[in-house]
Parts: C-alpha cells; sequence; structure tokens
C-alpha cells in the first residue's frame, strides 16, 4: 500500500510527466507545421485546395499586380514592376492606400495633437505616404533577388539531370515547380503554366526575368532564346550557366566580406553623431540652452544632414559592387 506522502510524490511526477508530454507533443506538432510550411510552395498549397490550375494561375497573376495574361496593370510600369518583383502579395492598390491612411493619420497626431507645424506635418505624411513604401518594397525585392540567386543554380541542375534522363523541358521545369521551395518554385510553377497554356519557354522565361529582377534569369532567358534559334545541346548550356551563376555567387560573398569592415564603420560613423544627441537630449536637456531660438539653427542642420547623407552614399558605393 501506498502512505499519503509517497502518493503525493506519485502525482507529481505523473503531473511532471504529463506537462514534459505535452510540451513535447505541441514542439512536435509545431515542427512540422513549420517543416510543411518551409518545404511547400505557395502556388502547391493553391493548387491543393483543389481549383482549377488556370483559376490559380490567375489568382497568383493578380495577386502580384499582374493581370491575368501577366502583364502589369497599372500605366506606373516602374511601380509596378517593382511592386511585382518584391514578392509582396495583394492588391497594390490596398497596400498604397493603407501607407496613405497611415500618413494622414501621422499628420494630424503630430498636427493638431503635438503642435508641430503645418510644414513638419507634411514632410511626415510625404515620408510615410510615399517615401516609406517604395524603400520597403525595394528591401523586399532586394532579399527576395538574392534568396532566388541562392536557389536558381540548384534548380538549373535539376533541369539539367531530368534533361539528361530523357524528359522534355516543360516535365523538368515542372518538377523544379515541385520540388522547389519560394520564391523559385512559386515563379517556375508559374512558367510551368504558361507552358501548359500555350506560351513557349522563351516567353515563360522572358516573363519569369521581368517578375524576379535577377540578371541571370536574363541570362537564362537569352540561352533559351539563341538554343531554340540556331540549336545546340541544351543541357550543356543549362549547366555551364548553372556553374557561371555559383561562380558569381563566391565572387560576391567574398566581395561582402573583403567590404564588411567597410559597412561597419559606415554604420558606426553614420548613428554616432545621432547617438550622442539623443543621450545628451535625455539626461541633459538643457545643454543645448538657447540655442534652438536661432534662425541659423535650421540651416546649419539641413546643410550637416545633407553632407552626411552625400558621405553615406559615398561610402554605400564604396563597400556595394554590381558585377
Amino acid at each position: 500500500m501506498l502512505t499519503g506522502q509517497t502518493l503525493i510524490y506519485f502525482i507529481y511526477v505523473l503531473a511532471a510527466a504529463s506537462v514534459i508530454l505535452a510540451a513535447e507533443a505541441l514542439y512536435v506538432s509545431y515542427a512540422k507545421g513549420r517543416s510543411r510550411a518551409g518545404t511547400i510552395n505557395r502556388r502547391i498549397k493553391r493548387l491543393a485546395e483543389e481549383a482549377p490550375a488556370e483559376q490559380t494561375l490567375q489568382g497568383l497573376l493578380r495577386e502580384r499586380g499582374l493581370t491575368n495574361s501577366g502583364d502589369y496593370v497599372f500605366g506606373a510600369v516602374a511601380l509596378n514592376r517593382l511592386y511585382t518583383q518584391s514578392g509582396i502579395t495583394g492588391n497594390p492598390l490596398t497596400f498604397a492606400l493603407l501607407f496613405i491612411l497611415a500618413g494622414l493619420v501621422l499628420a494630424m497626431v503630430f498636427k493638431m495633437l503635438l503642435g508641430f507645424s503645418a510644414i513638419a506635418a507634411l514632410v511626415i505624411f510625404i515620408l510615410v505616404s510615399f517615401i516609406l513604401p517604395l524603400l520597403l518594397l525595394r528591401r523586399s525585392r532586394n532579399k527576395r533577388i538574392t534568396k532566388f540567386a541562392k536557389q536558381l543554380p540548384n534548380a538549373l541542375d535539376m533541369i539539367v539531370r531530368s534533361l539528361r534522363a530523357g524528359h522534355p523541358v516543360s516535365v523538368a521545369v515542372g518538377l523544379v515547380a515541385r520540388e522547389m521551395p519560394d520564391p523559385l518554385g512559386t515563379e517556375f510553377g508559374i512558367v510551368s503554366d504558361e507552358i501548359t497554356f500555350g506560351l513557349s519557354i522563351e516567353q515563360a522565361v522572358r516573363k519569369l526575368s521581368e517578375r524576379v529582377g535577377f540578371e541571370g534569369l536574363h541570362l537564362l532567358s537569352v540561352s533559351l532564346s539563341i538554343q531554340s534559334k540556331t540549336g545546340g545541346n541544351l543541357t550543356e548550356i543549362l549547366a555551364n550557366l548553372s556553374a557561371v551563376l555559383r561562380e558569381r555567387q563566391k565572387l560576391r560573398l567574398k566581395v561582402r566580406a573583403l567590404s564588411a569592415e567597410g559597412r561597419v564603420s559606415a554604420w558606426i560613423i553614420s548613428l554616432f553623431p545621432i547617438v550622442m544627441f539623443a543621450i545628451l537630449w535625455i539626461i541633459a536637456p538643457s545643454y543645448y540652452g538657447a540655442v534652438w531660438g536661432n534662425p541659423l539653427i535650421f540651416p546649419v542642420f539641413t546643410i550637416f544632414g545633407v553632407w552626411a547623407l552625400l558621405g553615406d552614399f559615398i561610402m554605400y558605393r564604396m563597400v556595394n559592387f554590381d558585377f
């Protein structure tokens, strides 16, 4: 027979074991969900919803700011291209209206509640409504292109192996669309669907290059176009292109490593005066005295601010290379 104290200890052990098992079950479920999300691309998920392939293709194009045929929706082609290449999904008009609304709200708050001038409120509105979304789109596009550049050599190798096994090009592209994660998986899935619905592979890859904005895809498009017109060994062309892209990626990483010191120095030099100004403002608000009332303070700050931005731009160009 178990004594009362032993029974209490036994209950504690069971409770602890139950908590551990429950936590392990939650972790395993979460890990499986993350693994599934990481290995299945967006196109495969939409096809799993049992929607027709043509409807899935049109939905993928529309959520990227394109028409059902893959053309740009708006006359402002540069902005439409930037939105498409950023990879952000959803209606571009909704995206723009959200930032405009946020800019209006912030401008009204700074003007009416915080007592800022109308010019300052207008500057805040312009920064939030127009400058911030452009910076966000450019950052998203650059990150997406970087990820695409890492995936493309592996995708080309997969196509080469499939072609050597005797499969046609459309089947090889479809294999990449099924096996590769986003962003490359969905983009090649769109190419596969467009080939299925009547486009040539040269036209589909040209549209892919416009949607992504990666120069390696332009090389792929040119290679396919030349091969289709003059003939040649397509597997050898793609294998050589994969090797070239890998070497360019290695060179880019090597340059980034060599320029790391310059980039860190640029950040430190740029942020040091701002950080020191904020520290002095917090610990000693009266340190600058009545200097804020001087009429020269605004022109001086403007000149030195522009000068600092010019220096940042020069340092940025010195540690970033296009090749």
